[in-house]
């Protein structure tokens, strides 16, 4: 964020140079005519700005919540396992959830580039399109294969998400980055909290069945598609448009520089023009930063902070994607007002959101401490999820997952804040979207090998005991790691409590040399030895 604000402050002072020509004269109407009307804002302009930004922000907040309203979204394990639908446990583990793994990991990496590119509008557009497109395969597909385009339009809106992140930033001055993050955070927050409780309500009150439900989800996703069309246009970026301004400067300063120095155009002036022009692509902004990354793996806390994200959201979103099945097969209610996803779904996001505002308060030394913490919350998930594995009350099975992701909500803002704290907007944007990436192709390979029909096909409950393994693996791990750092660095800190008591000795050693050259006599005479 710093960052940006330099480059804007740079920006403005390039602008204010080429008003002056080589002998410090002023050069009259250099600058285009916007740059005069950015540069020199009266306070009315000003504060139209502001509120041009203020319900901007406004707007995108109503719009967040609105997205997340889909009351049907917890119950759609149920509706596919239920008569109206009547799809078997085995299909829906071992078919059905892989592919939204498959679908989220091939889009993802398109879609993080065509929301910088596309200046995110246009993506959250196509969001939209698809929560319409799951919603009407749900109401109106019956076979298998219209299930499967189901998941694949759900990966296309879990990977576009990013758009959505990354977008009230081009809206608003970097001096508001912080408090209107919050602002969008605690918006999608509210909406799936009120989504999960309106649907819990509508079934276990108000008796909808499970269609029903799905076409009150539509009804609102339909109006989010509408919304997203009178989203406001931003005009800057963080990657491509960024570059493409950068370049359009730099080619009216070299013809700028040609006008005020015209006898030079010969010399210097014209190649350097040219070779802006035609930038090679390799000095491309996007180009740079991915040969800055192997810069961050050298960090030690971005290193552990970044592996955290790889290998424990990968755990997380498994479980996600099948804890419905697992409540399913621990509680086969054949009474709709009897399952209570909708209630859980709401409390463990009104957990993590609790979770999420307490780990901004915590203050421990994170260079020393970061391991052992992340290897005991680690640790107490792969006991929940041992718990949810042999655990026959489906009470148990639900607190032990709200707790599984209230605890994982905890260490999500302290890895963004550790991860973004050193480093720009952009290439903040570029490592969670590296890590991201990765932790699905590892997501993938996972559920090839463990859910996929074409892998080893485990039921549920096998599967919950792969990633209570998996879990474990990665508490010893963590913990290995913090002893190793906790051990190291107290016996660095004696070895230089130590240096210190022989640096003090060395220095009293002059002065008692001193001492022992002389005596004093009982009269008070000295006595040379």
């Amino acid at each position: 964020m710093v960052e940006v604000i330099t480059c804007n402050e740079r920006t403005e002072d390039v602008k204010e140079d080429m008003r002056i020509d080589g002998n410090g004269h002023t050069v009259e109407n250099v600058a285009p005519e916007p740059v005069i009307h950015e540069t020199k804002e009266d306070p009315e302009t000003q504060t139209q700005k502001t509120r041009t930004w203020i319900w901007s922000v406004v707007y995108l907040c109503f719009y967040g919540f609105m997205v997340q309203l889909k009351p049907g979204e917890p119950f759609i394990t149920p509706y596919l396992l239920s008569t109206e639908k009547n799809f078997t446990s085995e299909q829906v583990t071992n078919e059905i959830n892989p592919v939204l793994t498959y679908s989220y990991m091939v889009v993802l990496v398109p879609v993080f580039l065509l929301t910088d590119y596309l200046r995110y509008k246009p993506v959250l557009i196509l969001q939209s399109l698809s929560h319409v497109s799951v919603w009407l395969f749900l109401l109106l597909g019956a076979s298998l294969l219209e299930m499967q385009f189901m998941e694949f339009f759900y990966g296309i809106t879990m990977a576009a998400r990013v758009a959505y992140s990354s977008y009230i930033f081009s809206l608003v001055p970097a001096t508001v980055y912080q408090r209107v993050a919050s602002y969008s955070r605690t918006s999608v927050l509210m909406g799936v909290f009120t989504s999960s409780v309106l649907g819990q309500i509508c079934v276990s009150l108000g008796g909808v069945t499970y269609r029903t439900l799905s076409a009150v989800s539509l009804g609102f996703v339909t109006f989010g598609l509408l919304l997203s069309f009178f989203l406001p246009w931003p005009k800057r970026s963080l990657f491509f448009n960024q570059a493409r301004l950068e370049e359009e400067r730099k080619e009216a300063a070299q013809s700028e520089l040609a006008r005020m120095k015209p006898e030079e155009n010969d010399g210097s002036v014209a190649p350097q023009g040219s070779n802006h022009k035609y930038p090679s692509w390799t000095n491309s902004v996007f180009v740079q930063m991915l040969k800055e990354l192997k810069n961050v793996v050298k960090v030690p806390s971005l290193r552990l902070w970044s592996l955290w994200w790889v290998f424990n959201s990968t755990g997380y979103y498994l479980v996600l994607f099948y804890v419905h099945i697992l409540w399913n097969k621990v509680y086969p209610a054949t009474d709709n007002k009897h399952v209570y996803n909708g209630a859980v779904e709401a409390a463990s996001t009104l957990l993590g959101a609790i979770t999420s505002f307490a780990a901004g308060y915590v203050k421990i030394r994170w260079n020393l401490w970061s391991e052992l913490v992340i290897g005991l919350i680690t640790a107490v998930q792969a006991g929940l999820l041992l718990l949810m594995c042999i655990t026959d009350n489906i009470w148990v099975c639900y607190v032990a997952y709200a707790l599984f992701k209230g605890f994982y909500q905890f260490l999500v803002p302290i890895a963004i804040f550790q991860i973004a704290s050193s480093l720009t907007k952009e290439l903040c944007a570029l490592v969670f979207g590296v890590n991201t990436f990765l932790g699905t192709v590892l997501k993938t390979i996972i559920t090839i090998i463990v859910a996929d029909k074409r892998g080893l096909a485990l039921n549920v409950q096998s599967q919950f005991f792969v990633y209570f393994f998996y879990f474990t693996l990665l508490t010893v791990v963590y913990l290995g790691c913090s002893a190793f750092i906790i051990t190291c660095h107290y016996r660095n800190q004696r070895a230089q409590e130590e240096t210190t008591e022989v640096a003090i000795a060395t220095e009293l050693s002059p002065m008692t040399t001193v001492a022992s050259e002389g005596t004093t006599a009982h009269n008070g005479t000295s006595i040379k030895t």
